[in-house]
């Protein structure tokens, strides 16, 4: 019966709140294909997934108690610049946890982007670099 409880009151990570509490800048805004993709990916993670994204952007696996508009500096996603000639294709998305700001490229699908965040959120939970 606790379970129960717990398990629905957990906030559902739908498209609707997530873009009310992720904000979109510097490239992105709430039309863009990247930022929408993003979102949607977001929507597709199982409760391990969520805490392992969690933890790669905030550097916690848990939301603060009021959830996802709680989060202070609010969660924002920025466009990630690339080297001239590349292609965003190439690059993995960067993380500033302190500020809970995500630089995603502009790759050229949502399957390029869920490869690239499965790949970062399984492979970059235990390393810190600068971008």
């Amino acid at each position: 019966d606790v379970y129960k409880r717990q398990v629905s009151t957990q906030s559902t990570w739908d498209v609707r709140m997530l873009s009310e509490n992720i904000l979109p800048v510097h490239g992105y805004h709430k039309d863009s294909p990247q930022y929408k993709h993003f979102i949607e990916y977001l929507t597709t993670l199982q409760r391990d997934k969520q805490r392992l994204f969690l933890k790669y952007v905030t550097g916690s696996p848990r939301l603060p108690s009021g959830g996802f508009a709680e989060l202070t500096p609010k969660l924002t996603v920025a466009k990630r610049i690339t080297p001239e000639g590349d292609h965003p294709d190439l690059y993995l998305p960067s993380v500033m946890t302190c500020q809970n700001y995500l630089k995603v490229p502009k790759y050229s699908s949502y399957t390029v982007l869920k490869d690239k965040f499965d790949y970062a959120l399984s492979e970059g939970q235990n390393s810190f670099t600068l971008s």
